[in-house]
């Protein structure tokens, strides 16, 4: 469970099916992390698609609930740990002699119970309030969700697989902060991987921050990850590249007097990412303005900082080539592409994506405005991947529908956790 750059070939990934925990984001999007309400069950079947595509790829899949139903059912020590997590999850309110005798009866029942079910209890930690029934004896029950994983299919975050191990996210939005304990969990107790660092204290850090590219990597800063983090992982010894650019994600310049929205450039794949090696895809105007400060890799060096410049810089010495994506691509999620070899990426179908967004006016007015423009700059037609550059530089792109999914904020590279990447 080893990657050292984005480009060498996929063959293993984790990824969760979309469930019942996406039915609560419907109700009220933004809260939830979600750019937008979608289809559900529509939602699922593109997830289906992703797993299919990723297949025939050569890469393997396991869907979260599936490898830990398989997994508990064949090995009784790992169903003995799950039993132990959800115990540790479910609360009981109400009358005091009431809820420790429902605490004990569920620890009783626990391996009567399928795994299945236990899984379920993992993504929606409900508690239980008991209350006095009219009938002597018996409980009302009161049933609460303390918080659906709506996010936990963009896998991608909850963690950051490095060249010496795997580092743990330490996550800085509430919604999302017991999913790394989850993957941590599967990770540890069915994967049984030993090289795990979990950023902690003060440092945040989410796995979409993090490229890794071969001799160097990048970890970008900003509203999901912060410095403390990126040094935190710095430290651990577990990134063992030549140089670590910590890079800060920037903003369009257009919007600079505006209200803030953190999910324009939430990581530093919602603008930028590899295509294959020395291939750059993103918006040249953010990497234009995104400050880096180079590190060195060597755990044994001082931490110390050796050079500072810019992301489009910092690429263009080291004799990258770029593609670049306007506004319009950029907000539709074309840079959110899976790279799952040297030149072949798996993208979200960004004209559908686009029209949907503009449908549904999901921009503020004065961005839908410059995304317009941008589009119509550019033609329908021309918008990543459909564009002469990628063709010219030998790309393969494999499109697939993710317009209901990307509704959460992420395309395919964000609904992967990437474990295995062979040179």
């Amino acid at each position: 469970m080893r990657i050292k750059a984005e480009w060498h070939k996929l063959t293993k990934v984790m990824m969760h099916r979309p469930g019942t925990e996406i039915d609560y984001a419907m109700l009220s999007p933004r809260p939830f992390l979600f750019e937008r309400p979608y289809k559900t069950r529509v939602a699922i079947e593109e997830h289906q698609e992703l797993e299919e595509t990723l297949k025939q790829n050569g890469v393997q899949v396991d869907i979260l609930s599936d490898f830990i139903l398989k997994k508990a059912d064949a090995d009784q020590s790992f169903r003995s740990a799950l039993e132990k997590k959800v115990l540790s999850l479910v609360r009981f309110y109400g009358n005091i002699e009431s809820a420790g005798a429902a605490q004990a009866e569920l620890e009783k029942n626990l391996s009567l119970l399928d795994s299945s079910t236990l899984f379920k209890i993992m993504t929606l930690e409900p508690s239980i309030d008991l209350k006095l029934d009219v009938a002597e004896g018996l409980e009302y029950p009161t049933v609460y969700s303390n918080l659906p994983l709506a996010n936990l299919y963009f896998m991608r975050d909850q963690q950051a697989v490095a060249p010496g191990g795997v580092l743990l996210g330490n996550m800085k939005r509430k919604q999302r902060m017991r999913e790394p304990d989850i993957t941590e969990f599967v990770l540890k107790e069915a994967f049984k991987e030993s090289k795990l660092h979990r950023i902690s204290g003060n440092g945040i850090f989410e796995g979409g921050d993090y490229m890794p590219a071969d001799k160097f990597c990048m970890i970008g800063i900003g509203s999901r990850t912060n410095l403390d983090g990126a040094m935190q992982a710095l430290a651990s010894g577990y990134l063992q590249f030549e140089e670590v650019a910590i890079v800060e994600n920037p903003i369009y310049d257009f919007m600079e007097n505006l209200p803030k929205d953190p999910m324009v450039n939430m990581h530093l794949d919602t603008y930028f990412n590899i295509a294959g090696d020395g291939i750059a895809v993103g918006s040249e105007e953010l990497m234009k303005k995104a400050r880096v400060t180079i590190y060195p890799g060597k755990l044994e060096e001082e931490l110390k900082p050796m050079e500072e410049t810019t992301l489009y810089d910092y690429l263009r010495a080291k004799n990258f080539n770029f593609i670049n994506l306007g506004v319009s691509e950029q907000l539709s999620y074309s840079s959110n592409f899976l790279t799952v070899a040297d030149r072949r990426i798996i993208t979200v179908n960004v004209s559908n994506v686009l029209q949907r967004l503009l449908k549904e006016h999901v921009f503020p007015r004065n961005v839908e405005m410059q995304v317009i423009r941008d589009m119509e700059r550019k033609g329908e037609e021309n918008l990543f991947p459909n564009r002469k550059e990628i063709k010219d530089l030998g790309i393969e792109s494999i499109p697939v529908h993710l317009s209901e999914l990307t509704g959460g904020y992420g395309g395919a590279h964000c609904m992967t956790a990437s474990l295995e990447r062979h040179n």
